[in-house]
Protein backbone atom coordinates (compact mmCIF):
# COMPACT_ATOMS: atom_id res chain seq x y z
CA UNK A 1 0.00 0.00 0.00
CA UNK A 2 1.30 3.22 -1.09
CA UNK A 3 0.65 7.17 0.73
CA UNK A 4 1.23 10.48 -1.38
CA UNK A 5 2.72 13.51 0.86
CA UNK A 6 2.38 17.37 -0.24
CA UNK A 7 4.75 19.88 0.41
CA UNK A 8 4.14 22.84 1.91
CA UNK A 9 5.32 26.86 2.31
CA UNK A 10 9.24 26.99 2.04
CA UNK A 11 9.18 24.47 -0.91
CA UNK A 12 9.00 27.09 -3.70
CA UNK A 13 11.78 28.33 -6.13
CA UNK A 14 11.54 30.17 -9.32
CA UNK A 15 11.74 27.79 -12.08
CA UNK A 16 9.73 25.26 -9.97
CA UNK A 17 7.21 23.87 -13.04
CA UNK A 18 8.84 25.03 -15.99
CA UNK A 19 9.52 21.31 -17.27
CA UNK A 20 6.23 19.91 -16.65
CA UNK A 21 4.61 22.24 -18.75
CA UNK A 22 7.16 21.62 -21.95
CA UNK A 23 6.55 17.75 -20.89
CA UNK A 24 2.92 17.08 -19.76
CA UNK A 25 -0.33 18.50 -21.00
CA UNK A 26 -1.92 17.34 -18.33
CA UNK A 27 0.37 19.79 -16.51
CA UNK A 28 -0.37 22.67 -19.10
CA UNK A 29 -4.06 22.19 -18.11
CA UNK A 30 -3.80 22.62 -14.43
CA UNK A 31 -1.35 25.75 -14.64
CA UNK A 32 -3.85 27.19 -16.99
CA UNK A 33 -7.38 26.37 -14.97
CA UNK A 34 -4.78 28.44 -12.28
CA UNK A 35 -4.05 31.25 -14.25
CA UNK A 36 -8.11 31.48 -15.06
CA UNK A 37 -9.00 31.31 -10.99
CA UNK A 38 -6.20 33.53 -9.81
CA UNK A 39 -6.68 35.95 -12.27
CA UNK A 40 -2.68 36.81 -13.26
CA UNK A 41 0.22 34.72 -15.18
CA UNK A 42 0.82 32.32 -11.70
CA UNK A 43 2.66 29.91 -14.23
CA UNK A 44 5.15 33.00 -15.17
CA UNK A 45 5.09 33.82 -12.02
CA UNK A 46 6.74 30.31 -11.45
CA UNK A 47 9.25 29.94 -14.30
CA UNK A 48 10.52 33.57 -13.76
CA UNK A 49 10.30 34.99 -10.65
CA UNK A 50 10.82 37.51 -9.35
CA UNK A 51 11.49 35.37 -6.76
CA UNK A 52 10.38 38.09 -4.05
CA UNK A 53 7.01 38.02 -5.48
CA UNK A 54 7.19 34.08 -5.87
CA UNK A 55 8.18 33.72 -2.16
CA UNK A 56 5.42 36.59 -0.50
CA UNK A 57 2.59 33.98 0.98
CA UNK A 58 -0.17 35.11 -0.73
CA UNK A 59 1.86 33.85 -3.98
CA UNK A 60 3.70 31.10 -2.67
CA UNK A 61 0.71 28.90 -1.54
CA UNK A 62 -1.12 29.05 -4.56
CA UNK A 63 1.92 28.08 -6.66
CA UNK A 64 3.14 25.81 -4.75
CA UNK A 65 -0.33 24.04 -4.64
CA UNK A 66 -0.36 23.66 -8.16
CA UNK A 67 2.96 22.97 -8.88
CA UNK A 68 2.14 20.08 -7.17
CA UNK A 69 -1.46 19.25 -8.62
CA UNK A 70 0.34 19.50 -12.02
CA UNK A 71 3.38 16.94 -10.86
CA UNK A 72 0.14 14.85 -9.36
CA UNK A 73 -1.49 14.91 -12.76
CA UNK A 74 1.37 14.16 -14.97
CA UNK A 75 2.43 11.29 -12.68
CA UNK A 76 -1.22 9.88 -12.65
CA UNK A 77 -0.84 10.05 -16.55
CA UNK A 78 2.79 8.70 -16.60
CA UNK A 79 1.87 5.70 -14.39
CA UNK A 80 -2.27 5.07 -15.47
CA UNK A 81 -1.03 1.05 -15.35
CA UNK A 82 1.02 1.18 -12.45
CA UNK A 83 0.09 1.55 -8.91
CA UNK A 84 1.87 4.68 -8.78
CA UNK A 85 -1.17 5.77 -11.39
CA UNK A 86 -3.93 4.80 -8.72
CA UNK A 87 -5.93 6.09 -6.14
CA UNK A 88 -3.20 6.28 -2.87
CA UNK A 89 -4.44 4.53 0.51
CA UNK A 90 -3.76 7.46 2.43
CA UNK A 91 -2.79 11.00 1.70
CA UNK A 92 -0.91 13.93 3.71
CA UNK A 93 0.41 16.66 3.65
CA UNK A 94 2.13 19.99 5.31
CA UNK A 95 0.14 22.83 6.70
CA UNK A 96 -0.50 24.14 3.32
CA UNK A 97 0.37 20.77 1.50
CA UNK A 98 -3.00 19.57 3.19
CA UNK A 99 -4.89 21.26 0.20
CA UNK A 100 -2.93 19.55 -2.59
CA UNK A 101 -3.30 15.97 -0.37
CA UNK A 102 -7.20 16.72 -0.08
CA UNK A 103 -7.16 17.63 -4.09
CA UNK A 104 -5.67 14.55 -4.90
CA UNK A 105 -7.80 12.81 -2.84
CA UNK A 106 -10.69 14.23 -4.47
CA UNK A 107 -11.73 15.77 -1.72
CA UNK A 108 -11.43 19.40 -2.80
CA UNK A 109 -11.83 20.62 -6.43
CA UNK A 110 -8.74 21.84 -7.72
CA UNK A 111 -9.92 25.24 -8.29
CA UNK A 112 -11.95 25.42 -4.90
CA UNK A 113 -8.36 24.72 -3.34
CA UNK A 114 -7.12 27.43 -5.12
CA UNK A 115 -9.48 30.27 -3.94
CA UNK A 116 -8.70 28.81 -0.31
CA UNK A 117 -5.36 28.83 -0.49
CA UNK A 118 -4.98 32.26 -2.20
CA UNK A 119 -7.27 33.67 0.42
CA UNK A 120 -5.35 31.64 3.80
CA UNK A 121 -1.99 33.23 1.83
CA UNK A 122 -3.54 36.71 2.21
CA UNK A 123 -5.25 35.81 5.28
CA UNK A 124 -1.27 35.07 6.99
CA UNK A 125 0.75 37.89 5.41
CA UNK A 126 -1.74 40.20 7.35
CA UNK A 127 -0.94 38.46 10.61
CA UNK A 128 1.78 40.57 12.19
CA UNK A 129 1.90 38.93 15.80
CA UNK A 130 4.39 36.99 17.46
CA UNK A 131 7.55 34.96 15.49
CA UNK A 132 8.59 31.31 15.47
CA UNK A 133 11.85 29.51 15.53
CA UNK A 134 13.70 26.12 14.77
CA UNK A 135 15.14 24.03 17.61
CA UNK A 136 17.57 21.75 16.06
CA UNK A 137 18.44 18.71 18.59
CA UNK A 138 16.28 19.02 21.38
CA UNK A 139 13.49 16.15 22.27
CA UNK A 140 9.74 16.82 21.87
CA UNK A 141 9.67 16.57 26.41
CA UNK A 142 12.04 18.70 27.20
CA UNK A 143 11.10 21.46 24.67
CA UNK A 144 7.52 21.36 25.90
CA UNK A 145 8.38 21.68 29.40
CA UNK A 146 10.83 24.36 28.15
CA UNK A 147 7.52 26.48 26.03
CA UNK A 148 5.04 25.88 29.54
CA UNK A 149 7.75 27.58 31.21
CA UNK A 150 7.86 30.65 29.25
CA UNK A 151 4.05 31.80 29.24
CA UNK A 152 4.67 34.63 31.75
CA UNK A 153 6.21 36.56 28.22
CA UNK A 154 2.84 35.07 26.23
CA UNK A 155 2.13 32.04 24.10
CA UNK A 156 4.43 29.60 22.97
CA UNK A 157 3.93 26.10 21.47
CA UNK A 158 5.62 23.38 19.43
CA UNK A 159 4.01 24.47 16.35
CA UNK A 160 5.91 21.62 13.71
CA UNK A 161 6.73 18.01 14.92
CA UNK A 162 8.65 17.88 11.63
CA UNK A 163 11.15 15.04 12.60
CA UNK A 164 12.89 13.77 15.98
CA UNK A 165 15.34 16.74 16.93
CA UNK A 166 14.13 19.17 14.30
CA UNK A 167 11.18 21.02 16.07
CA UNK A 168 9.57 24.67 15.56
CA UNK A 169 8.32 26.66 17.92
CA UNK A 170 6.20 29.51 18.07
CA UNK A 171 4.15 32.07 19.58
CA UNK A 172 4.51 35.89 21.19
CA UNK A 173 8.05 37.10 20.22
CA UNK A 174 9.62 37.76 23.80
CA UNK A 175 8.24 34.06 24.54
CA UNK A 176 10.03 32.53 21.47
CA UNK A 177 12.73 34.25 21.87
CA UNK A 178 13.26 33.05 25.89
CA UNK A 179 12.19 29.91 25.42
CA UNK A 180 15.18 29.76 22.68
CA UNK A 181 17.87 30.41 25.15
CA UNK A 182 16.27 27.92 27.45
CA UNK A 183 16.83 25.44 25.13
CA UNK A 184 20.04 26.28 24.04
CA UNK A 185 20.78 25.83 27.51
CA UNK A 186 19.17 22.80 27.96
CA UNK A 187 21.60 21.39 24.55
CA UNK A 188 19.75 22.09 21.75
CA UNK A 189 22.58 21.91 18.87
CA UNK A 190 20.92 24.97 16.93
CA UNK A 191 18.19 27.77 17.21
CA UNK A 192 17.18 29.59 14.62
CA UNK A 193 15.07 32.56 14.67
CA UNK A 194 12.28 32.04 11.24
CA UNK A 195 11.73 34.72 8.77
CA UNK A 196 8.14 35.02 8.67
CA UNK A 197 5.60 37.45 9.75
CA UNK A 198 3.58 35.85 12.35
CA UNK A 199 3.21 33.00 14.37
CA UNK A 200 1.86 30.68 12.61
CA UNK A 201 0.29 27.24 13.96
CA UNK A 202 -0.38 29.06 17.07
CA UNK A 203 -3.17 30.54 19.20
CA UNK A 204 -2.05 33.78 18.36
CA UNK A 205 -3.72 32.76 14.97
CA UNK A 206 -6.74 32.32 16.11
CA UNK A 207 -8.56 35.29 14.19
CA UNK A 208 -7.27 34.36 10.98
CA UNK A 209 -8.85 30.85 11.83
CA UNK A 210 -11.91 32.53 12.38
CA UNK A 211 -11.87 34.53 8.75
CA UNK A 212 -10.63 31.66 6.97
CA UNK A 213 -13.53 29.46 8.44
CA UNK A 214 -16.08 31.58 6.46
CA UNK A 215 -14.57 30.76 3.10
CA UNK A 216 -14.03 27.00 3.74
CA UNK A 217 -17.57 26.69 5.36
CA UNK A 218 -18.80 28.56 2.44
CA UNK A 219 -17.02 25.38 0.37
CA UNK A 220 -17.75 22.05 -1.20
CA UNK A 221 -15.91 18.99 -0.01
CA UNK A 222 -16.58 15.43 -0.82
CA UNK A 223 -15.98 12.07 0.48
CA UNK A 224 -13.17 10.25 0.00
CA UNK A 225 -11.99 6.64 -0.92
CA UNK A 226 -8.49 7.78 0.12
CA UNK A 227 -8.24 8.65 4.41
CA UNK A 228 -6.68 11.90 4.31
CA UNK A 229 -4.08 11.88 7.81
CA UNK A 230 -4.72 15.12 9.39
CA UNK A 231 -1.96 17.33 10.73
CA UNK A 232 -3.19 18.45 14.30
CA UNK A 233 -4.62 15.25 15.02
CA UNK A 234 -2.68 12.24 13.43
CA UNK A 235 -6.10 10.80 12.67
CA UNK A 236 -7.42 9.50 9.50
CA UNK A 237 -10.61 11.73 8.10
CA UNK A 238 -12.80 10.40 4.57
CA UNK A 239 -15.82 13.04 5.14
CA UNK A 240 -16.70 17.09 4.22
CA UNK A 241 -17.34 17.93 7.97
CA UNK A 242 -14.48 16.29 8.93
CA UNK A 243 -12.37 18.41 5.96
CA UNK A 244 -13.31 21.28 6.72
CA UNK A 245 -13.08 21.39 10.81
CA UNK A 246 -9.36 20.53 10.08
CA UNK A 247 -8.70 23.16 7.89
CA UNK A 248 -9.54 25.61 10.15
CA UNK A 249 -7.96 24.03 13.38
CA UNK A 250 -4.77 23.75 11.24
CA UNK A 251 -4.09 27.07 11.26
CA UNK A 252 -3.87 27.13 14.82
CA UNK A 253 -2.51 23.72 15.89
CA UNK A 254 0.76 22.43 15.88
CA UNK A 255 1.83 20.00 12.31
CA UNK A 256 2.03 16.98 14.06
CA UNK A 257 4.50 15.48 11.39
CA UNK A 258 5.98 12.68 13.19
CA UNK A 259 2.78 11.10 14.18
CA UNK A 260 1.23 11.53 10.57
CA UNK A 261 3.92 9.08 9.48
CA UNK A 262 3.62 6.89 11.86
CA UNK A 263 -0.08 6.27 11.89
CA UNK A 264 0.92 5.90 7.86
CA UNK A 265 3.17 2.96 8.89
CA UNK A 266 0.56 1.82 11.73
CA UNK A 267 -2.05 1.58 8.81
CA UNK A 268 0.11 -0.75 6.77
CA UNK A 269 1.61 1.90 4.26
CA UNK A 270 4.58 0.32 2.32
CA UNK A 271 5.66 3.10 0.59
CA UNK A 272 5.37 7.11 0.07
CA UNK A 273 5.55 8.98 -2.79
CA UNK A 274 6.71 13.01 -2.34
CA UNK A 275 4.81 15.04 -5.01
CA UNK A 276 5.36 19.12 -5.54
CA UNK A 277 8.67 20.89 -5.33
CA UNK A 278 11.45 20.59 -3.27
CA UNK A 279 12.19 17.00 -1.58
CA UNK A 280 11.82 18.17 2.27
CA UNK A 281 9.44 15.91 3.09
CA UNK A 282 11.43 12.64 1.74
CA UNK A 283 14.31 13.87 4.18
CA UNK A 284 12.11 13.99 6.98
CA UNK A 285 10.28 10.82 6.35
CA UNK A 286 14.18 9.34 6.43
CA UNK A 287 14.33 10.90 10.25
CA UNK A 288 11.10 9.59 10.99
CA UNK A 289 10.61 5.86 9.52
CA UNK A 290 13.94 5.28 7.91
CA UNK A 291 12.93 1.86 7.10
CA UNK A 292 10.00 2.80 4.94
CA UNK A 293 10.70 3.00 0.98
CA UNK A 294 10.12 6.62 -0.35
CA UNK A 295 10.66 8.18 -3.20
CA UNK A 296 10.21 12.22 -5.00
CA UNK A 297 8.28 13.05 -7.45
CA UNK A 298 9.80 17.15 -8.10
CA UNK A 299 10.05 17.73 -11.71
CA UNK A 300 9.64 15.96 -15.11
CA UNK A 301 12.55 13.82 -14.67
CA UNK A 302 10.87 12.27 -12.24
CA UNK A 303 7.94 11.17 -13.30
Amino acid sequence: MHAFVFPGQGSQAVGMGKDLIEQSPEAQEVFAIANAVLGFDLAKLCFEGPEDQLTATENAQPAILTVSIALHAAMRKAFADSDMGHTPTLVAGHSLGEYSALVAAKGLGFEDALSLVRRRGELMAEATEGTMAAVLGLDLAPLAEICAGVSEYGPCVIANQNAPGQLVISGATEAVQAAGERAKAAGAKRVMPLNVSAAFHSPLMQPTAQRLAQDIERTEFFETRSGVVANSSAQTLHTPAEFRRELVEQITAPVLWISTIEAMVQQGITSIIEIGPGAVLTGLIKRIAPELPRRTISKWADV
